[in-house]
């Protein structure tokens, strides 16, 4: 398997790698999360200008025709600089059902103003009762003849706040846990009968809860099929995941490096904390998570890339892996930076509550080793391995 970046790759990476470190520091972060949308509008201009939203969609909608490897490229780096502006709401996610589950008229109607950054979008999915599960979905849809009608409420909408076009997914046959009878609709953000709360979370994004009452949609505002929606969540969701493994796998490089950099200055008993065997060896522990959250990483895009049809196995695997070694090195940063680690005015803190988000969003380990072990025994019986070390 060949884990060398192509030239157009390296290229997009050190792009968005000089973006973050000349236009995008820790300062100016906080300045925009303190906002009150939370976002840079002429930031998410530049990422147009520069063409990084137009990476994973089709030339013929003004799109670069990347895959899931050039958008992981991407996010690792958005990642190293804790970037805010909704990147996985509205191109991996929403702009990833539409290039899933939209018909040709509706892929030029709503993609190219994603490419050139006049549209904000988000994928509202949660609902109260659901956790994890995708399917767990009470949201309705009716059919009215020349149309539908919309209700029900979705929670912690990521982008919710200042998106202008949604996709809901909603059930329009079937009981609550089917994964048949869901669908899709493209619902405006400001169309009738929609309203929203929005909140800021643990980690400076904007979220919000949106409540749908009898929302009129005409025909065309559904994606793909009626009642055959899953099969295209599903596979934007391992889209996803192997975008915020990517974020995840930055932040752990960020904090493994600035922890090195300080112990190699704060001086305890006279001399750097660095130079004691027992930190070295922790720092040591905190490299060799990083190096297992990458190769699995890697892994899990190779696989999705090529379409591999264990790639879903593999990217539950990630995830758990991610989860793990995440909360590994945010726990030992902060460790090791003592009681200033969890002030707001340094940004370890920040990269600890942003990796606990990637942790809980889509699954967090507990949910995915299930998945895990699930399919290892489904594939393999009882001599599976449902170890996710022993896969890596």
């Amino acid at each position: 398997m060949d884990f060398e970046f192509t030239e157009e790759q390296t290229m997009l990476r050190d792009s968005v790698a000089r973006f973050v470190q000349d236009d995008y520091d820790f300062d100016k972060r906080r300045a925009i999360t303190a906002t009150e949308e939370g976002i840079g509008r002429d930031h998410w201009k530049t990422f147009a200008e520069l063409g990084w939203l137009s990476v994973p969609f089709a030339e013929e909608f003004g799109g670069f025709g990347g895959g899931p490897v050039d958008v992981m490229v991407m996010m690792e780096e958005f990642g190293k600089g804790l970037v805010v502006e909704p990147y996985l709401a509205t191109v991996v996610l929403y702009g990833g059902l539409l290039r899933a589950a939209g018909s040709e008229a509706q892929k030029a109607q709503y993609i190219p103003s994603i490419v050139d950054g006049s549209t904000l979008g988000a994928f509202a999915y949660i609902e109260r009762q659901s956790r994890y599960e995708l399917t767990d979905i009470l949201t309705s849809a009716s059919s009215t003849g020349d149309g539908f009608v919309l209700n029900g409420e979705k929670v912690a909408v990521v982008n919710g706040a200042n998106a202008d076009q949604l996709i809901v997914s909603a059930r329009t046959s079937g009981d609550q846990f089917d994964d048949k009878g869901i669908s899709l609709f493209i619902v405006p953000a400001d169309a009738a009968g929609v309203s929203k709360v929005d909140y800021r979370m643990m980690d400076g994004q904007r979220v919000a809860n949106i409540v749908f009452k009898d929302v009129a949609l005409p025909a065309d505002a559904l994606l793909c099929e009626l009642d055959g929606a899953y099969a295209a969540i599903d596979h934007v969701v391992q889209e996803a995941l192997v975008a915020l493994g990517a974020e995840a796998l930055g932040m752990m490089q960020q904090l493994n490096r600035k922890t090195l950099e300080y112990t190699k200055t704060r001086e305890q008993f006279g001399v750097a904390i660095g130079s004691f065997q027992a930190l070295q060896h922790r720092m040591v522990e905190t490299f060799m998570s990083y190096e297992q959250a990458k190769s699995m990483l890697f892994r899990a895009g190779c696989a999705l890339d090529n379409g591999d049809p264990d790639s879903r196995r593999t990217i539950h695997a990630m995830k758990v892996m991610i989860e793990r070694c995440g909360t590994h090195i945010f726990e030992e940063a902060i460790q090791l930076h003592g009681g200033m680690g969890l002030t707001d005015e340094l940004d370890i803190g920040h990269f600890a509550k942003r990796l606990m988000m990637i942790n809980s969003t889509l699954g967090d380990g507990d949910y995915h080793q299930a998945k895990f072990s699930s399919l290892s025994y489904s594939a393999s019986g009882s001599d599976a391995v449902t170890n996710i070390s022993d896969a890596a």
